[in-house]
């Protein structure tokens, strides 16, 4: 059994969450609502809100925890050659573009639409409007990739300090998910953030560099990186000198 949570009722500790034994490693909690001070709070304590359309609302604190260092972000020879053409073109004829911000709730609603023969995700219109709260308040942020003007690839998560919790990314052309994963980790990188955040293990985040450690090791991390003030000024920052 896992907890009911009230409106006002305090998380408990991540050590209560079910292990895989119980056959839902994770989960921690269930209830309470998506307001910002709720998942916030969730953030800062390494929980994180995951649940489909017409279940309650689920929280989860994941051991181990799949987490990508900025560092040791994996960029294939084909990866860095398509960074090369996007560099020259937005400093040319501007056919690609990368932006900070300029559409969050799109890429969003880009996450959440369907996937060739898949249903849509977990991304709810409940995810959607407490996601948009959190963006207007400053701690929600999306890397998007644009091509002649369209939208065409983007990733979003949340800051906090020197911490960010990477949410979802999205493709509509090829690599543009990882084009926007790769300027948003540059400008992470520039700017003291070590660790994003990934949540669940899965073999394409494990091919970007991504690794899960013990839940323990995440959260020592954790706890110092969301004590820095908050990160300002997003914009992407060039990935080569011209």
């Amino acid at each position: 059994m896992i907890p009911w949570l009230e409106l006002n009722s305090p998380f408990p500790d991540v050590s209560e969450a079910l292990t895989e034994e119980d056959g839902a490693a994770g989960l921690l909690a269930a209830g309470a609502d998506l307001s910002p001070r709720r998942l916030l709070d969730a953030y800062r304590h390494g929980i994180f809100p995951w649940f489909s359309e017409n279940q309650p609302i689920l929280w989860w604190s994941t051991d181990p925890r799949m987490v990508l260092r900025t560092d040791q972000f994996a960029i294939s020879a084909s990866l860095h050659k398509t960074l090369r053409k996007v560099h020259r073109s937005m400093s040319s004829d501007r056919r690609w573009q990368v932006r900070f911000d300029f559409a969050f709730e799109q890429v969003m609603r880009e996450c959440a639409a369907p996937r060739g023969d898949e249903g849509g995700t977990w991304i709810s219109e409940d995810i959607v409007v407490g996601y948009r709260a959190l963006h207007r308040l400053g701690y929600a942020h999306s890397s998007e990739v644009w091509l002649d003007g369209k939208l065409v690839g983007g990733a979003y998560g949340v800051s906090i300090g020197q911490m960010f919790y990477g949410e979802s990314m999205f493709t509509r052309v090829s690599d543009a998910s990882k084009i926007a994963l790769a300027y948003l980790v540059h400008f992470l990188r520039r700017h003291g953030v070590a660790m994003i955040d990934c949540q669940q293990q899965t073999q394409h985040l494990a091919s970007l560099g991504a690794a899960p450690i013990p839940r323990s090791e995440f959260l020592t991390h954790l706890r110092q990186a969301i004590d820095h003030p908050q990160i300002h000024n997003w914009r992407p920052l060039p990935l080569f000198a011209d």
